[in-house]
């Protein structure tokens, strides 16, 4: 349903009505049965999602401040990885990290030289 905006040329009120695009328009007023038409409105707009000229075109002191904001979490980030890292060295180390070394022939393959 869109909103219409109509005008009365008899008592000059201004007036907003929900129609359907196939509705047919007014033509009296609903408040004092004058002539109406139909006026030019704008089209109503949602600017909806990031990216809205605080995030597109920052100034200076808001890029200071952004900046400023990422260092302030970054080291709370690593300080809670270190923290969980050591919780868990008491476990045995994964089979894996033995293998990974590239630099190392493994016996059970013949070497040509």
């Amino acid at each position: 349903m869109l909103t219409y905006d109509y005008e009365c040329e008899q008592c000059q009120r201004t007036f907003e009505v929900r129609q359907r695009i196939s509705d047919a328009s007014l033509t009296t007023c609903q408040f004092c049965g004058g002539a109406v038409h139909r006026l030019l409105a704008a089209a109503p707009f949602i600017l909806k999602g990031g990216g809205w000229y605080v995030t597109d075109y920052p100034s200076e002191a808001r890029k200071k401040a952004m900046a400023s904001e990422k260092k302030a979490t970054e080291p709370a980030a690593a300080a809670s990885t270190a923290s969980s890292a050591g919780s868990t060295s008491s476990t045995p180390a994964p089979a894996a990290t033995a293998s990974s070394s590239t630099s190392t022939p493994d016996k059970s393959t013949p070497t040509t030289s």
